[in-house]
């Protein structure tokens, strides 16, 4: 076992803390992927014969130092490769590694029982066009003919599907750097069914990712909605904004868009975060032209806004909605 998947468990009051976890996991090794929002890969093969320890035991370790230095528990995986380790962590409990063996026969053991949709990839539609021919677990995936499932869901996942059905998982973890992301999150005090309140929420956050990006001088590529329920439960949502932008106005609109897409209806809410993903110079991103006065215009006010914030403070302008 060379891989772990860990899923930490922040408080409702720290939603964004993903970058300093993150940095946890860098301590051990340099090959950590994030996979927001409470997610990551980590690859410890080097970190293995660094410390002389296995990586379940490191996983108790980096368990420990994530409670001790962040008040933050964590569930985590292990196993030979990302996939295997990301069926692994559905196995595991705080203070409990999910762990899939490395040998071959240990693998196609662990497989062989599960059900077709315990498969990172498989979606529903796929899983239940493979139960209605009888297709219902890994170890009768793995046992078809591939032209059988190649004429089932299509020649290239066809063939990618018996692959992982017989343990091979030829995924890699990709490092990716924190700082390529910024987030801004807002709690409740308690769970809130006002989806005026919501969108009150959403508007801040993007107002704040909006600043921060300015200031920095970057715009984003993609916007992340993470909407945490009361029962801990959580929905994730990405879209790509049409270019990569800074403006406070375009992060509310994709907010917004993401946020009624939902369809929530009274959903109690604990928190909503939003993170801006794919980050890059504003000199360097290109910009529709257009010939709206009135976008022009509110370009305009936001760049004279953020000169008063620099000078009076972050509260010293916002908007009119937050002002009460």
């Amino acid at each position: 076992m060379t891989i772990l998947c860990v899923r930490f468990q922040p408080p409702p009051t720290r939603e964004a803390a993903l970058p300093a976890l993150l940095g946890l996991l860098e301590e051990f090794t340099p090959v950590v992927e994030a996979l927001p929002p409470d997610g990551a890969l980590a690859d410890l093969r080097g970190a293995q014969r660094y410390f002389g320890r296995s990586a379940v035991e490191l996983a108790s370790v980096i368990r420990v130092r994530a409670l001790a230095l962040h008040g933050v528990d964590c569930v985590i995986g292990a196993g030979p490769g990302p996939m295997l380790a990301r069926m692994a962590l559905r196995d595991a409990r705080p203070g409990v590694t999910g762990a899939v063996p490395a040998e071959p026969d240990a693998v196609a053991e662990y497989l062989a029982g599960r059900p077709v949709a315990a498969l990172p990839g498989v979606g529903p539609a796929t899983a239940r066009t493979l139960c209605e021919y009888g297709l219902d677990t890994l170890g009768r995936v793995a046992g078809a003919p591939l032209s059988t499932l190649q004429r089932l869901i299509g020649a290239k996942a066809g063939r990618e599907l018996r692959e992982k059905a017989n343990g091979v998982d030829r995924g890699r973890v990709v490092p990716n750097a924190v700082s390529r992301s910024l987030a801004a999150e807002r709690p409740f005090g308690l769970d809130e069914l006002d989806p005026d309140r919501h969108r009150g929420a959403l508007l801040s956050a993007a107002e704040e990712i909006g600043v921060r990006l300015r200031a920095v001088q970057k715009v984003c590529r993609t916007l992340t909605l993470t909407v945490r329920y009361a029962d801990r439960s959580s929905t994730t949502r990405s879209r790509t904004l049409a270019e990569p932008t800074a403006h406070s106005a375009a992060l509310t609109r994709t907010a917004y868009g993401m946020y009624e897409a939902l369809g929530l209806q009274r959903a109690r809410v604990r928190v909503l975060a939003l993170r801006a993903e794919g980050l890059t110079s504003a000199d360097q991103a290109a910009h529709q032209l257009t010939f709206d006065p009135v976008d022009e215009k509110v370009r305009r006010v936001e760049e004279v806004a953020d000169r008063l914030r620099a000078k009076f403070g972050p509260r010293a302008v916002v908007p009119g909605t937050l002002a009460a």
